[in-house]
């Protein structure tokens, strides 16, 4: 069970954790919450033994989580959780020394968005036969070009940013712009030939996200330009 969102009901969960990388970890965790929701009898007369019968007759049903805890995920696992009618977090923890831990969400997925997508799909919609944002369009082709950088890309997304990364950072894509895509990069500005108004050192300026160059895309030809500085901060991280 857990408390949190200001929410006072307990809500069914499960927090499964694997020291490491483990392709089992979310079929795992799935087996597992499975197991709980079908011993509901047995779990309700257990939180009525420790919390009271008050506490017990709250428990929420209705959407079971599954938190994972894992050293690292691959993109396959990023991509099965979106597929999953459940709800899911992915965290992936770090050590730091011998006393430090910490927890980085990597990737979360609800059942009822999950349903609503895809009712949204199915539904006739008012701009089928418009065209795409190009800047929408662009930010698409960006994503799959970093994630298909290799299987240890992961990302996640910031409140200002969507991070790309393998053990660190390697590329933010700011949520700020709507004209352009910014993107900056883990890279030493002096290894760069920087180009005005496409490419620039941001080293000393201001700016969300992790990386020192910065990089302006406005069009296609923008990100195959950008291709061979995104394959360097990707090998770099």
């Amino acid at each position: 069970m857990q408390f949190s969102g200001g929410i006072r009901a307990p809500v069914v969960g499960k927090v499964e954790y694997k020291r490491g990388r483990d392709a089992g970890v979310i079929t795992q965790g799935l087996f597992y919450l499975a197991w709980l929701t079908d011993h509901r009898a047995e779990f309700q007369q257990l939180v009525r033994e420790r919390l009271g019968a008050d506490v017990a007759s709250q428990v929420l049903w209705s959407s079971p989580r599954l938190i994972c805890v894992a050293e690292d995920y691959t993109r396959y696992d990023l991509h099965a959780v979106r597929e999953i009618r459940r709800t899911i977090d992915l965290v992936r923890y770090s050590y730091f020394g011998t006393g430090l831990l910490a927890l980085e969400p990597v990737a979360k997925a609800t059942a009822g968005a999950q349903e609503r997508s895809e009712q949204r799909r199915r539904r006739p919609s008012a701009s089928v036969g418009m065209r795409e944002d190009p800047i929408v369009g662009l930010r698409n082709a960006l994503d799959e070009l970093l994630q298909g950088l290799g299987e240890d890309v992961s990302s996640v997304d910031r409140k200002q940013y969507r991070a790309y990364r393998r053990l660190r950072n390697f590329a933010c894509v700011s949520h700020a712009h709507r004209q352009e895509v910014v993107v900056t990069l883990h890279l030493d500005p002096k290894d760069v030939d920087l180009v005005g108004g496409f490419t620039r050192d941001v080293s000393q300026i201001g700016h969300h996200g992790t990386g020192d160059v910065e990089v302006r895309l406005r069009t296609a030809g923008d990100l195959g330009r950008a291709e061979p500085l995104l394959r360097m901060s990707y090998e770099a991280a």
